[in-house]
């Protein structure tokens, strides 16, 4: 008998295209689109922001530096966030999942990102916790923000039901007990959770 049900983020709740937001930013520093990830690779600048260890505003004028770029921070805020494109669950199914269930958001994220997500997809209201890296200080795959998230369901491992779209972070979780499968798609995660006897 299952008792919550935790989703991933991104490309399960929503798509998202990192190029978008380095083609955004080529146009405003002196590094191509191909470059700008390469110059990120060459630091921890980001792992550290979806770990909590950096505020937003010291990352923007750290990553300004590295690129060359000097734009405000709510304009930069916006560029970073507009990775994001299509929604790929239905709210209808979350909605009907979080009347009979403990509905958790588990995901690798940053305060930049969240904060623009939460005022623009109303879909995130449905989820009673949000077990999010930065606030938890640990990304997938490290056994800490699973166990957030088992604390937070309130029930054994083997009452989660989990979907993500990365195989590693699934088995992960699997690895603490909780059952788990890969995101492929709205109507694949369906057929997941009626298998289960998870309705909504």
């Amino acid at each position: 008998m299952h008792k919550a049900v935790i989703f991933d983020l991104g490309r399960v709740l929503i798509d998202f295209d990192f190029k978008r937001g380095f083609q955004a930013l080529e146009g405003l520093c002196p590094y191509s689109a191909a470059d700008i990830p390469r110059r990120l690779a060459t630091t921890n600048l980001v792992e550290r922001l979806e770990t909590g260890l950096i505020e937003p505003r010291d990352f923007v004028a750290q990553l300004s530096d590295l690129l060359d770029v000097r734009i405000d921070y709510g304009y930069f805020c916006r560029i970073w966030s507009s990775i994001f494109t299509d929604t790929l669950v239905p709210e209808s199914l979350l909605a009907g999942l979080a009347g009979r269930y403990r509905l958790l958001l588990l995901s690798n994220t940053n305060a930049i990102h969240f904060e623009m997500l939460r005022s623009s997809h109303p879909m995130l209201r449905h989820f009673h916790e949000l077990v999010l890296s930065y606030e938890v200080k640990a990304m997938k795959p490290r056994p800490e923000i699973y166990q957030a998230a088992i604390a937070r369901a309130g029930c054994r491992p083997e009452e989660c039901f989990y979907t993500d779209d990365i195989a590693a972070f699934v088995t992960a979780a699997r690895g603490l007990g909780i059952d788990a499968v890969r995101f492929e798609s709205a109507a694949q995660l369906e057929t997941e959770l009626k298998a289960r006897e998870i309705r909504w």
